[in-house]
């Protein structure tokens, strides 16, 4: 039984990751995308070099957007941009 549920809480845990990942996307796809190209996000050209400055960047570039972002709505964006571009080596926040 024991087993059972534990499985359930990891299935549960990585879907709410990937529905935060396209959460993430959809937002900087709506309020990002406009002014950043593909090209923004060349990783030899980038001023980006770590995940804290990807953190910073983006909360950066959030104040100039029309939105208010809620620090989960942030952190999704972030998620998703290292993961479809930059892909630091860091853990995953649960959820």
């Amino acid at each position: 039984m024991k087993s059972a549920s534990l499985l359930t809480l990891l299935l549960l845990a990585g879907a709410a990751q990937a529905q935060n990942i396209d959460r993430g996307q959809l937002l900087y796809e709506t309020h990002c995308a406009s002014c950043h190209t593909e090209r923004l996000h060349d990783r030899e050209k980038s001023i980006i070099r770590s995940y804290a400055n990807l953190r910073a960047e983006v909360g950066k570039r959030a104040a100039m957007t029309n939105r208010r972002f809620t620090p989960d709505e942030l952190e999704d964006v972030i998620e998703f941009l290292d993961r479809s571009h930059y892909r630091f080596d860091v853990p995953r926040r649960g959820k």
